[in-house]
């Protein structure tokens, strides 16, 4: 396909990258996107047909809630037919969040949906946000055989073409803020974009998009740490109205064997209550057959995370609960993989 034929719909939400300095002031603040091509005059190059929608007034990524993902969602459902890929400006702070609901909301997904964003804004003389910017678009655009190079929801920070639900944000001062450490990258970027085939997701026939919107965000988060009192433990699972707890465990997906510990794990889940295992650390997963502290967990009807980020555990919860999912049932899902969001061994 010709690259004039090319159209891709831009969507700010908010973000650093869209800062631009006021030269009166020196204060901060968003620039019109309508004029993006004037503040990134090498995107004229491509030839692509850009087209800008922005979120008045702008996001802070500390404000992202499930309205916000329904509202994206949608926009990108009520356009699907119109363009050939999207792009998504966005604060870093909760971008792997938003980019893993986003690649369940999205069902039958074909064309890319490309997050990025920068450290820097855009009007300032080092920013990270033209390269990041330029390198979004162009593979947004990619095609080959009428086919999207990459059509799924990914994050592209400082180089390195990510799928969104393995992402998790690691830095908040250096350029390659983002990593992606039980995944290998979809695509790198040097003098030319090297796209990592056998990792990237095909569709396998052809099907029609399905928006989904619809959240459920009774859900609680129990972070381990030695010392850990009853008090805490019940506070987070008596919790009124929660359905399902992220239970954030040490390295393979181990707890204490207290039996006061154990005992209110048990009534939890006796309860109807899903406790979903994700380990705190960055990579690896979780093993609950390798120590016996984890198969403990497991004999209880604790679910095991595997290698789940914490924001996809998150988002993955919101979107079965908001299926009507609960209990056993939900339990049974999570130990599906619903957008490659976890490795099946």
């Amino acid at each position: 396909m010709e690259s004039g034929n090319i159209s891709i719909l831009i969507v700010y939400t908010g973000g650093t990258i869209g800062m631009k300095q006021n030269p009166e002031t020196g204060a901060l603040a968003p620039f019109n996107f309508e004029h993006i091509e004037q503040e990134v005059p090498e995107l004229k190059k491509f030839g692509y047909n850009l087209t800008t929608y922005s979120f008045e007034p702008p996001i802070d990524s500390s404000d992202i809630n499930p309205e916000f993902w329904k509202k994206l969602v949608t926009i990108i459902g009520e356009n699907y037919h119109k363009y050939d890929g999207f792009v998504i400006l966005h604060g870093t702070d909760t971008m792997s969040f938003t980019a893993s609901a986003l690649s369940f909301m999205l069902q039958g997904l074909s064309k890319p949906v490309v997050l990025t964003g920068s450290q820097l804004p855009i009007g300032t003389l080092r920013t990270d946000g033209k390269e990041n910017l330029i390198s979004a678009i162009e593979i947004a655009a990619t095609q080959q055989n009428g086919q999207a190079m990459v059509p799924e929801v990914t994050i592209f920070f400082e180089n390195r073409l990510y799928r969104g639900n393995r992402t998790t944000k690691h830095n908040s001062e250096h350029f390659n803020a983002f990593r992606s450490d039980n995944y290998p990258p979809l695509a790198e970027a040097g003098i030319s974009i090297r796209y990592n085939f056998p990792f990237i997701h095909y569709p396998t026939h052809e099907q029609e998009i399905l928006v989904h919107t619809q959240l459920d965000s009774s859900i609680a988060v129990l972070k381990l740490f030695p010392g850990i009192s009853e008090n805490v433990v019940d506070a987070v699972l008596n919790t009124k109205g929660v359905k399902a707890v992220i239970l954030e465990t040490y390295g393979s997906g181990n707890a204490p064997m207290q039996k006061w510990f154990i005992q209110r794990l048990k009534n939890a889940i006796d309860n109807n209550i899903v406790i979903l295992n994700v380990t705190q650390c960055k990579a690896g997963g979780v093993n609950m057959e390798k120590y016996e502290n984890g198969l403990m967990l497991k004999r209880l009807g604790v679910v095991s995370g595997r290698d789940i980020t914490y924001e996809a555990a998150v988002a993955k919860l919101m979107f079965l609960l908001g299926k009507g999912f609960i209990g056993n049932n939900l339990a049974v899902e999570l130990e599906k993989s619903i957008a490659g969001e976890i490795t099946l061994k």
